[in-house]
């Protein structure tokens, strides 16, 4: 893990999306963070040691999708296309992140996808760490830097020289690949932060402890911030979500941008989806 020491730094953007309004200074502990996001083979040895069985991997309950047959209810998870988008495929899981017929074999140091905050969460308190706060994560991507564009600094994105696995060219139908890869590179394959920590921007988004609100900054703590009590999501109303940061390889600037170190995502706690990971954190106080 990385030692990220505590200070103060200003949170959010006035240039971004509504959700990162408004910038407000906030002050942060001094805490531990995964240098990489966990890797296929990290899951693994947790899942080897307690047998646990991701969301993914059980059975949809009918209670919650009574307009789906009986026999449509599988396991299995979301699914990214390039030219269709997203599609619901049957058997996909942390094993088998594009389907049954994907594997993750030889690719113990690709980022563990298809996992929801469920199973972040279970996989933290194994290894003794927890999810980091919104908070959290954004003063370590940014280096407790206020302002700052992009996790390497204010220049853009440089085909040239690559700072993140992002999807370059037209989204959702075409990605050049310049930065070597379409899908998630292995973990370390581009130049880390100032502090130390790979794969901040782009490469698969990544759980946060907070629910999700877009108005949480107007009522947030000055002082580590622990979230809100309680999700809302005006988009989907009744359904609560998690917050996830960081983009993806599908964030493009033609599209969400959501490798900026203050773009906010969100997601239902209970589904894992193949551009999202996590990594975990841990108090410097030892709590």
């Amino acid at each position: 893990m990385v030692f990220i020491a505590g200070g103060s730094f200003t949170m959010g953007a006035d240039t971004g999306m509504e959700d990162e309004k408004p910038p407000h200074e906030v002050t942060v502990s001094s805490f531990y963070m995964d240098k990489h996001e966990v890797t296929n083979a990290q899951f693994a040895a947790f899942v080897e040691a307690t047998h646990y069985v991701t969301d993914a991997e059980g059975k949809p309950e009918a209670k919650d999708f009574p307009d789906v047959p009986a026999d449509k209810l599988v396991p299995g998870a979301a699914v990214f296309s390039a030219g269709t988008g997203w599609a619901y495929v049957p058997g996909a899981d942390w094993r088998h992140p594009q389907g049954p017929k994907s594997s993750i074999r030889d690719k113990d140091d690709l980022p563990v996808v298809q996992v929801s905050w469920n199973d972040a969460l279970a996989y933290a308190k194994w290894a003794g760490k927890r999810l980091p706060t919104e908070t959290e994560w954004e003063f370590a991507a940014t280096g407790g830097k206020s302002g700052l564009a992009y996790t390497w600094g204010d220049d853009d994105f440089d085909p040239a020289k690559p700072q993140a696995n992002i999807w370059q060219g037209d989204f959702p139908n075409q990605d050049d690949k310049q930065d070597g890869y379409s899908g998630p590179a292995p973990v370390g394959s581009f130049p880390p932060t100032a502090n130390g920590l790979s794969d901040m921007a782009g490469n698969v988004w990544e759980w946060c402890a907070d629910w999700y609100r877009p108005d949480a900054y107007l009522s947030s703590a000055k002082d580590n911030p622990p979230g809100p009590a309680d999700s809302v999501d005006p988009q989907e109303p009744g359904v609560p979500k998690r917050v996830i940061r960081g983009g993806s390889y599908l964030c493009a600037a033609n599209s969400c941008m959501g490798y900026r170190p203050s773009a906010r995502m969100k997601s239902s706690p209970d589904t894992g989806l193949g551009h999202v990971g996590f990594r975990c954190a841990k108090s410097a106080s030892g709590k």
